[in-house]
């Protein structure tokens, strides 16, 4: 029972990804997607172009100005900067925490339904510190026609929570600190082991399923996002 409430509590806020916004406003152009952001007294102004580089400017009330240029890491199209990294569109920056990072992302909005269907609101928004491997909407595609649909009904509520946990680990892990054979030990009270070549790194669930970091090292407040192409499967 108490490690029931305890995994219910760790993802409460862990995926309460609907819950927190930045306000934006966007319009596109045919020399790629403008996007001005105004947030704790910053002005930020981001063009993303379509062969995916990237023009970040800011200025805060305070006069200081920061600029940035950026290109697609070889093999995907996520886009790192000393000011955070581009996930879905969105700037995930280390001034903010997992979820108000986390919402903002057009790749996890099936991630997002499924949080809002468990009812996992409150944690990950505290001083945590947590690790979260995020699946894409094209991981939970990958998944047998229906089974999203299945897991966010209400009667399935308990089974949905228990897989959401299992993609959360307690501590702070970047990709440098995890290990190749490394055994985690997810909320949910199962384990993942990592498989790592050079600077690959790859998840095994308990039933044997892999798992692909795609996007490493997103910096939170409050930890680590990695996204991952693969729903992980605990054998509860």
């Amino acid at each position: 029972m108490n490690k029931h409430i305890l995994s219910t509590l760790a993802l409460a806020a862990v995926f309460s990804l609907g819950t927190a916004s930045a306000s934006l406003a966007q319009s596109t152009k045919s020399d790629g997607d403008k996007t001005k952001t105004k947030e704790d007294g910053m002005t930020s102004k981001t063009k993303m172009s379509d062969d995916g580089k990237m023009k970040m400017k800011g200025k805060a009330d305070d006069g200081s100005k920061m600029k940035a240029k950026t290109k697609p890491m070889a093999g995907d199209m996520a886009t790192s900067t000393s000011a955070g990294v581009m996930v879905g569109g969105a700037m995930m920056v280390p001034n903010k925490d997992i979820v108000d990072n986390a919402v903002n992302s057009t790749d996890h909005t099936t991630l997002v339904s499924a949080v809002k269907a468990a009812g996992l609101v409150e944690t990950l928004k505290s001083a945590g510190p947590f690790t979260v491997f995020a699946p894409t909407n094209a991981a939970f595609d990958k998944l047998p026609a229906g089974t999203v649909n299945t897991l966010v009904m209400p009667e399935n509520k308990a089974k949905l929570t228990t897989i959401l946990t299992y993609h959360v680990v307690p501590g702070r892990l970047t990709a440098a600190d995890l290990k190749d054979g490394q055994t985690l030990t997810t909320v949910e009270g199962e384990t993942l082991t990592v498989m790592k070549k050079g600077d690959s790194v790859m998840l095994r669930d308990a039933k044997g399923g892999m798992a692909t970091v795609t996007i490493p090292n997103i910096i939170d407040s409050n930890g680590v996002t990695h996204v991952i192409d693969t729903v992980l499967m605990p054998t509860k």
